[in-house]
């Protein structure tokens, strides 16, 4: 089979090299072809094929080949020129392009659509494109559509609405609108692209589907999903749309139903690219059954040869672990590409066998930012900061990814000084930052409590006209609230344009960190009033909320409704927020059957949220087993050993008491001491309890008697009318 596949190549590129041949023999002798074509009568014919290998030499980037053979025709038509100008246009070489357009002998509407669509494509050639718009002899439907689609993308929605609304009406719908509302949709202006829709005489799937797809894409996928219903014909892109929707907001089971579905009605033939959501969709919600049977599925279908599908599959049994079963894919697929080699790479590294990742990044035949970038995240995870330093100091080219890993293992393994200084060095570099590096330094701002220093970040960012990144927003609320300004934080979030399901979560969980329960519960009505589907972050923020206000019902209620209405499995830290909750409450019984009941073993917080409720109320028997099972998970963990025996002190039994502390005392468990520091100057000062390192020691221990001196002499004045 391998050699008959081998022998039709063979044949294949025989053919072609002959065609490649005669064609170049032919244009290299104007009186042959001349000749040859004028007894055969086959003009067409050929001018046909000239004109299809010019538009082929353009769209491969050849654009040497296409002017040899453009320039060589004996004869040319109109076709002829429009190719070469596309060729052109599509390789960046837009003077070009606009030099075939002026020597033209004639041009057709289709020739004008081609110079005009060239300087739409083009950064800043919108008004050209538009002056020659208006120059045009005669306008047809793409000349319409396309100059609607250059004002839409420059963000001159008012210009595309004037034009729109000089539309011939027969020529005017479906296509125009459809540009219009997708224009629409892009940013989020559902009302207008509504209106458009609505307002449509004529509709194709074309219209259906920018609706549902751009629905799905700001995570309006129940809305998607009325529209979807309500279609009479669907194609690829209304399905993968509507599955990939599903797969976004965390709603595998829906996505799954969804794509059985498509199969079922066989209507639309099964493209990689919605084989490759469901793939991505099994791998990130550890479905590995599903995930199984969908290889299968590609293996049953023929896919097994396409490199796309290859390089998703190894992400996926990645994501599951099986690291045997990637390699085998990797071992088997005939075609590697740089994506192929940074999927298994990236596989080892979530495995955290780095000396794996590193053999395979030493053996890449070519590497780029993604590689080098992932192996700085593995040695990131690993903890190994200095090996990312290193590593990052050998890439040959640096840029605002790599420099985003670099920071981002600094935020993520508590090194927030560094992270800050590497920053700076960024900029020194010329580097400009994107909104994830931002989103980092702001983390970083955030864990060393230093508001000014997240403040002189967000004044970077104004200056960089990056305060409308979403992104950026989103990490502002987080970062502001993580400082206690929560007053920043609302302001910040209120003045997003179209705040997404993270915006929300930043915000909830700010004001439910802050102890602003009654807000944050608010909130999550307005998120569910804007039509955005909740996530897992979503409730911990809400439940964390009903806890700090003690609302015990409403948190159970929110708690059975993450599984019942929004088919989100509760986590750990959910238990852990139900088991705080009820414990404030004084539910103690409830809250020690809740975690009896939990499908999987608690973790350190659920005990320690137990345990915390138990020194509330004084509950010694629950302090005890939340004692033990936190020691058993985390052995170094001084809290257990503190709170009990501070309450068995309360309580009068100081036998138990000093029995505890001796445990702790020769188990060489330490309280970690109390910390706390101020920004001063630009410097950090912190301080520990019992620590006199710091170089002002004296001086600040001075000034505290002078303070506290003052403080006696006002006691004693105001209580006994004289001093000491």
């Amino acid at each position: 089979m391998l050699a008959t596949q081998a022998s039709a190549r063979s044949r294949k590129l025989v053919g072609l090299s002959l065609r490649k041949s005669s064609l170049k023999i032919f244009c290299s002798s104007g009186f042959a072809i001349r000749k040859f074509v004028t007894s055969n009568a086959e003009t067409n014919r050929f001018l046909i094929y000239w004109n299809s290998q010019i538009t082929k030499y353009g769209r491969e980037g050849n654009i040497k080949e296409a002017e040899s053979l453009f320039s060589s025709m004996p004869m040319k038509n109109t076709v002829t020129h429009t190719a070469m100008l596309s060729a052109y246009a599509q390789n960046g070489l837009l003077k070009k392009a606009r030099q075939v357009f002026d020597d033209m002998p004639e041009r057709t509407v289709a020739s004008w659509n081609a110079m005009i669509t060239a300087y739409i494509r083009s950064k800043f050639g919108i008004d050209e494109g538009f002056r020659l718009f208006l120059q045009m002899p005669e306008r047809n439907l793409v000349s319409y559509a396309a100059m609607i689609m250059g004002f839409m993308n420059s963000g001159r929605f008012h210009e595309a609405e004037s034009l729109y609304s000089q539309t011939p009406v027969h020529i005017r719908d479906p296509a125009c609108s459809n540009v219009l509302v997708n224009g629409y949709l892009k940013v989020g202006k559902f009302e207008k692209a509504n209106q458009i829709f609505h307002q449509m005489d004529k509709k194709d799937v074309v219209s259906w589907s920018s609706m549902v797809d751009g629905y799905c894409k700001h995570g309006r996928v129940s809305v998607a999903r009325e529209l979807f219903d309500l279609m009479s014909e669907r194609n690829e892109v209304t399905w993968s749309a509507m599955i990939n929707g599903y797969m976004k907001m965390g709603n595998f089971e829906d996505g799954l139903d969804m794509f059985l579905k498509m199969r079922r009605e066989g209507l639309v033939s099964i493209e990689p690219t919605i084989v490759t959501i469901i793939l991505e969709a099994c791998g990130r919600f550890d479905r590995y059954k599903e995930g199984c049977q969908v290889h299968g599925l590609v293996l049953h279908l023929g896919f097994n040869f396409d490199v796309y599908l290859g390089n998703s599959v190894i992400t996926m049994y990645s994501r599951f672990g099986c690291l045997d079963a990637a390699r085998s894919v990797f071992d088997s697929m005939l075609q590697k590409d740089i994506i192929t080699w940074n999927s298994l790479i990236a596989g080892y590294v979530q495995a955290r066998s780095l000396e794996e990742a590193h053999k395979l990044f030493e053996r890449a035949p070519e590497k780029d930012v993604v590689s080098w970038t992932t192996m700085i995240t593995g040695y990131s995870d690993k903890g190994l900061t200095e090996s990312c330093v290193n590593l990052f100091n050998l890439m040959p080219v640096k840029d605002d990814i790599s420099w985003t890993a670099l920071i981002s293992a600094f935020v993520n393994n508590g090194e927030y000084e560094e992270a800050i200084c590497w920053f700076i060095h960024m900029l020194y570099n010329a580097v400009r930052p994107n909104g994830l590096t931002l989103s980092a330094v702001f983390s970083a701002s955030a864990g060393l409590a230093l508001l000014n220093q997240g403040r002189q970040v967000h004044s970077h960012v104004i200056k960089r006209n990056m305060e409308s990144d979403l992104a950026v927003q989103n990490s502002l609320v987080s970062m502001y609230s993580k400082c206690g300004n929560v007053d920043c934080a609302y302001e910040i979030f209120c003045s997003i344009t179209l705040p997404n399901i993270v915006s929300f979560n930043s915000m909830i969980t700010g004001f439910a960190q802050n102890g602003y329960g009654k807000e944050a519960l608010s909130l999550f009505d307005q998120t569910l009033d804007k039509g955005l589907e909740p996530t897992e972050i979503t409730f911990l923020g809400v439940l964390s909320a009903c806890a700090h206000v003690g609302l015990v019902e409403e948190g159970t209620n929110f708690f059975s409704s993450m599984r019942t209405l929004y088919h989100i499995e509760p986590g750990p830290d959910h238990y852990a927020c139900m088991v705080d909750l009820l414990g404030r409450a004084g539910l103690l019984e409830r809250a020690i059957s809740l975690i009896n009941s939990m499908p999987f073993e608690p973790h350190s917080g659920v005990w320690g949220a137990l345990l915390s409720a138990s020194r509330i109320h004084l509950c010694l028997d629950l302090a005890k087993l939340a004692a033990e099972k936190i020691s058993e998970l985390e052995p170094n963990n001084s809290a257990p050993y503190v709170v009990l025996s501070d309450m068995y002190g309360f309580a009068g039994n100081k036998a138990d008491e000093e029995h505890v502390r001796m445990a702790k005392k020769l188990k060489g468990i330490k309280k970690s001491p109390g910390c706390s520091w101020i920004s001063v100057k630009n410097s950090v000062n912190v301080f520990l309890s019992g620590d006199g390192s710091h170089k002002s020691f004296q001086e600040i221990r001075d000034i505290l008697w002078t303070v506290l001196d003052d403080m006696k002499e006002v006691y004693w004045m105001d209580n006994y009318g004289f001093s000491t």
